[in-house]
């Protein structure tokens, strides 16, 4: 059993607390293990002027740090898994996802109860355009403003008066203890999360049975078929254009419900439907779902922004 791992974290703090939580479990775990954490920054902390949509998305925060497994820096990169894109590039595999926080977003105020409570016209901060389309699906009165920078500064932009609302990832809020005077949970059915939100992935090289070995105590079974059939349903759809989708798998013992939309980043119109069947046909769900969200009409809306793109 080798006796050190260095992991790859981004350096913002949630980015390290999730590092940090990592190594702290594999500490306890492994009992003399030096594990050493290798902090880099990514094209997506360098480019906070510009919406994510228009730089490149999810793969922005991951780049870098694949790198560092490739060339033999670091043994484990620990992700916020809805950063992921969802292929990885060869050589490495996203094994392990511990057990998932809160997957749904919270709409942080310091003078309003919640959505329905802001005036219109509010100004309501966020850089995700799956956020953006379900506010403005149930609120087109809002002012939906680009919210970028570590989750830290975001809710410090609010509690300086520079919005009346914000909405951002609970888990992220769980994890740093983060909160503002008034705060509302987005749930499901109401309001779907990114696919993933709220759970970690370990990554590391496929060719290094050892490391993975030491990891497997982290894995989660639920929480891995739950992000399984979200990722498959974005697999399915993404293509790497960005348009707003979203979902959430809810398991209940061996069945799995999975509840997905996209929707027109334009017109604000919705495709959106739900599958329910076996836990361990995670994947198969997933792409069956988008299948049928394909053909309510997602795939002209699509092919018109991938179209858009080029």
């Amino acid at each position: 059993m080798r006796d050190t791992l260095v992991i790859a974290t981004r350096g913002s703090k949630l980015a390290l607390w999730q590092a940090n939580h990592v190594a702290s479990r594999l500490r306890k775990t492994h009992p003399g293990l030096v594990v050493d954490l290798l902090p880099i920054k990514t094209k997506g902390d360098k480019i906070l002027d510009v919406p994510l949509a228009k730089v490149g998305g999810k793969g922005l925060f991951v780049k870098e740090i694949e790198e560092a497994l490739l060339d033999g820096r670091a043994d484990v990169a620990v992700h916020s898994m809805k950063d992921v894109p969802a292929e990885q590039p060869e050589g490495l595999v996203v094994g392990i996802v511990p057990e998932r926080e809160d997957p749904c977003d919270m709409l942080l105020s310091v003078a309003h109860d919640g959505l329905a409570a802001l005036p219109a016209g509010a100004r309501v901060g966020t850089s995700s355009l799956r956020r953006k389309a379900q506010l403005t699906a149930a609120r087109p009165d809002l002012a939906i403003v680009d919210l970028r920078g570590n989750l830290d500064t975001r809710v410090g932009k609010l509690l300086d008066g520079q919005f009346d609302a914000i909405v951002v990832a609970a888990a992220g809020l769980n994890r740093l203890g983060l909160t503002a005077p008034k705060a509302e949970r987005l749930a499901p059915p109401r309001f779907l999360p990114a696919a993933a939100q709220g759970a970690l992935g370990i990554e590391y090289r496929r060719d290094d049975p050892e490391t993975a070995a030491m990891l497997a105590f982290f894995d989660h079974a639920e929480s891995r078929d739950a992000v399984a059939a979200e990722r498959a349903f974005l697999a399915r759809l993404e293509g790497g254009c960005q348009v707003p989708i979203a979902a959430f798998a809810a398991i209940d013992g061996d069945s799995l419900t999975l509840d997905g939309l996209v929707a027109d980043p334009q017109t604000g119109a919705t495709f959106r439907d739900a599958v329910t069947g076996r836990r361990h046909e995670a994947t198969t769900l997933g792409r069956t779902l988008a299948e049928t969200v394909l053909a309510m009409g997602a795939k002209a809306v699509l092919d018109a922004v991938c179209r858009d793109a080029t």
